[in-house]
C-alpha cells in the first residue's frame, strides 16, 4: 500500500493541507520579489509608431483545417500539416508546393522542419512522430523513406527538433513530453509532471539551452531540464488550457496563449508572471503566440479569426489583423524576422509582412 510509508497521525488530508500551506509560502516569497509592474518600468520607453502589415502571400492547397506549420532555417520554405492528413512543404516566395505527404491518419497536429532543412517531422492522431527525408528526386517515394521515431500512448500535439537533426522533442495528449533519438527511435528522456494533455512546447533559443517549456490542459506552463528530465519551474496563473508557449528571443522569459482569452508573459529570473495581454472585447481563446525578432512585439492568433499584435513592454494592443475566414490555429515568425506565417481552419496559410 502507498499509505504504509506514512508516519503516525499522517493522513492524506493532512499532507494535502501541508502541501497547500507550502504553496502559499512559495507565493509569499514570490510576492516579495514583486516590486514593480512591467508596464510601469516601460512607461519611459518610446511608444511604437504606426506600422502596416498585410497579407503578402496566401498558400492554398490544403483540403481541410491547417493545424500546424513551421519555417525552415533557410527563411523561405514552410511545412504545414492539416486535418485531412496532408503535410505540404511550400516555397513561401513563389507559393509553389515542393513536397506533399499523405499521412495514414487525419488530424496531423504537429509538424516541424529539421534544422538542416533536409527532413520534416509530423504526427497527430496516430500517436507517432514520423520523420521524412526531403529530396528533390521527382520519382522518389517519400512515404517509403518514412521513419517512425516517437511512440506515445495518446495523440501527438507538438514536435520540435533540438539543435540537431538527430534528436526530436515531442508533446502528447498522454500528459508527457519526451526526447527521442531520430536514428534509433530510442527514448532518451521522458518528462512527467503535467496533470492532463500537453498541448504545446518550445525549446529555449540559446545553442547551449538544455531547457524547454511546455503548456497543457492542466493550465500549467512548465520549464524542464532536458538532461535530468526534471521540471525546474512551473507557472499556474492561466484560467484555462494553455494552447501555445514561446520563448522570448533572449531566453529569459516566455509567453503563453490560452483559452481564457489572455496571453501572458512569464519572467524566468523573477520566477513569476510579469504581464497579461488582454482586453474586455477579446473573448475568444488565443491559439498561438510568437515574438518578433527583437522581442518587442507579440503576435497572437485567436479563435475569432483575428491576429492581435501586442506591445510586449507596454501591454497594449498595437494592431489587429483581419484576413482569415476561420480560427487561426498556428502562427510562426520567420527565422530572419521579416515576416510571419499564420495557418487557419479556413484551409489556408497567410504570410504577413
Amino acid at each position: 500500500m502507498a499509505t504504509d510509508g506514512l508516519h503516525e497521525n499522517e493522513t492524506l488530508a493532512s499532507l494535502k493541507s501541508e502541501a497547500e500551506s507550502l504553496k502559499g509560502k512559495l507565493e509569499e516569497e514570490r510576492a516579495k520579489l514583486h516590486d514593480v509592474e512591467l508596464h510601469q518600468v516601460a512607461e519611459r520607453v518610446e511608444a511604437l509608431g504606426q506600422f502596416v502589415m498585410k497579407t503578402r502571400r496566401t498558400l492554398k492547397g490544403h483540403g481541410n483545417k491547417v493545424l500546424c506549420m513551421d519555417w525552415c532555417k533557410d527563411k523561405r520554405r514552410i511545412v504545414s500539416s492539416s486535418q485531412d492528413g496532408k503535410v505540404i512543404v511550400w516555397d513561401s516566395f513563389t507559393t509553389n508546393k515542393e513536397h506533399a505527404v499523405t499521412m495514414p491518419c487525419t488530424w496531423v497536429m504537429a509538424c516541424a522542419y529539421a534544422p538542416s532543412g533536409c527532413a520534416i517531422a509530423c504526427g497527430g492522431l496516430d500517436n507517432k512522430c514520423s520523420v521524412y527525408p526531403l529530396t528533390f528526386d521527382k520519382n522518389e517515394n517519400m512515404a517509403a523513406k518514412k521513419k517512425s521515431v516517437a511512440m506515445h500512448t495518446n495523440y501527438l500535439s507538438a514536435c520540435s527538433f533540438t539543435n540537431s537533426d538527430m534528436q526530436i522533442l515531442t508533446a502528447s495528449g498522454d500528459g508527457t513530453c519526451a526526447l527521442w533519438d531520430v536514428e534509433s527511435g530510442q527514448l532518451l528522456q521522458s518528462f512527467h509532471g503535467h496533470g492532463a494533455d500537453v498541448l504545446c512546447l518550445d525549446l529555449a533559443p540559446s545553442e547551449t539551452g538544455n531547457t524547454f517549456v511546455s503548456g497543457g490542459c492542466d493550465k500549467k506552463a512548465m520549464v524542464w531540464d532536458m538532461r535530468s528530465g526534471q521540471c525546474v519551474q512551473a507557472f499556474e496563473t492561466h484560467e484555462s488550457d494553455i494552447n501555445s508557449v514561446r520563448y522570448y528571443p533572449s531566453g529569459d522569459a516566455f509567453a503563453s496563449g490560452s483559452d481564457d482569452a489572455t496571453c501572458r508573459l512569464y519572467d524566468l529570473r523573477a520566477d513569476r508572471e510579469v504581464a497579461i495581454y488582454s482586453k474586455e472585447s477579446i473573448i475568444f481563446g488565443a491559439s498561438s503566440v510568437d515574438f518578433s525578432l527583437s522581442g518587442r512585439l507579440l503576435f497572437a492568433g485567436y479563435n475569432d479569426y483575428t491576429i492581435n499584435v501586442w506591445d510586449v513592454l507596454k501591454g497594449a494592443r498595437v494592431s489587429i489583423l483581419f484576413g482569415h475566414e476561420n480560427r487561426v490555429s498556428t502562427l510562426r515568425v520567420s527565422p530572419d524576422g521579416t515576416a510571419f506565417c499564420s495557418g487557419s481552419w479556413d484551409h489556408t496559410l497567410r504570410v504577413w509582412a
